[in-house]
């Protein structure tokens, strides 16, 4: 896959995965390996919220590009008084709990 196929798939993903908020938390990591655990909050276009949850392994280059990424995905419907993730759009705020504080 590359450069291009991966816009086209985010560009996918992100026209329906709306209001998109993402919590990643480093695992492990190994020489060109990494390991990460993540969640995810957003809503469809009919405004049902879902929390997306999984892991995510990434193999990388010598010149630091990724050449392999496995993830398995869960995606869980939620109400919206089940939120957590609450900040404006952007990069999560540096002083928001993470994964394991908020039990995750």
């Amino acid at each position: 896959m590359g450069r291009e196929a991966i816009r086209a798939f985010l560009q996918r993903k992100w026209a329906r995965e709306l209001q998109y908020r993402l919590i990643k938390e480093l695992w492990d990591f190994q020489g060109h390996r990494l390991a990460v655990r993540f969640a995810y909050e957003w809503h469809d276009d009919s405004g049902h919220w879902y929390r997306s949850y999984g892991n995510e392994l990434w193999e990388f280059n010598e010149l630091g590009l990724m050449t392999r990424r496995l993830a398995s995905i869960n995606d869980l419907p939620i109400p919206a008084s089940e939120r957590k993730y609450h900040w404006p759009l952007g990069r999560r705020p540096d002083d928001h709990p993470g994964l394991a504080a908020l039990e995750l």
